[in-house]
């Protein structure tokens, strides 16, 4: 039996998805009761518009976001986004997490090789709350460089960003995304994963000049 698990956030109008960046726009361009004047009796249509920055919901990072010359979203190959291996890492405060640094030795013990690593750290839950921005877990420079050397392939967590944002220097996004190792951030309902392998994607829209878009994020995972 295969079940598929959501790990993506919804996006709704209005909403502040990223503190200090505008919430998105999400509305009619054709509205039903004015495409009635187009067709004939009976039959309507919706087209909406949608107006947002690209660091909204639940989103993945891909070269172009830190580096002019990195890979865009429609020129990373397809299958670097769909059906990965995965693993999930569990650096909740419950596992033994104290503050807000993870570190190397979180992952040390893993074959990362050819994977992707979701750290859950369940800071999910403060999710739309003041709380989810200040004090969020992050992994650490060394904790990037470890990953990038053990071939992991994507690295997502559950907080508002992979790097420590207290200071103007961001080492996680500048390690991985310099070598294609891609980024998903605000992902959600981690805790709900097994501990064994499951399979993970996240596809963002084929466009050209743009690094980072939101992903409908989802597990599968094949129970006996």
């Amino acid at each position: 039996m295969v079940d598929h698990l959501d790990l993506s956030h919804t996006i709704e109008h209005g909403k502040v998805y990223y503190k200090g960046l505008p919430a998105p726009v999400i509305c009619d361009f054709l509205s039903r009761e004015d495409s009635r004047a187009l067709y004939d009796e009976g039959t309507e249509f919706h087209i909406g518009r949608v107006e947002l920055i690209t660091n909204t919901g639940t989103y993945i990072d891909c070269p172009f976001h830190r580096y002019a010359d990195g890979k865009d979203t429609a020129a990373m190959p397809l299958s670097r986004f769909v059906d990965l291996p995965a693993i999930v890492v569990r650096a909740t405060e419950a596992q033994g997490r104290v503050g807000r640094a993870i570190d190397a030795s979180w992952f040390r013990q893993l074959d990362v090789s050819g994977q992707a690593v979701l750290v859950h750290t369940g800071w999910d839950r403060y999710w739309q709350t003041d709380h989810y921005w200040e004090g969020h877990p992050h992994l650490t420079a060394d904790a990037a460089e470890w990953l990038r050397n053990a071939g992991a392939v994507l690295v997502g967590i559950d907080s508002m960003n992979i790097d420590n944002t207290s200071g103007g220097t961001r080492p996680v996004h500048s390690i991985l995304l310099r070598h294609e190792v891609l980024i998903a951030e605000h992902l959600t309902r981690l805790d709900q994963l097994p501990d064994g392998p499951f399979r993970f994607t996240a596809v963002p829209p084929k466009l050209v000049g743009v690094g980072t878009f939101p992903v409908r994020a989802f597990a599968t995972v094949t129970n006996a």
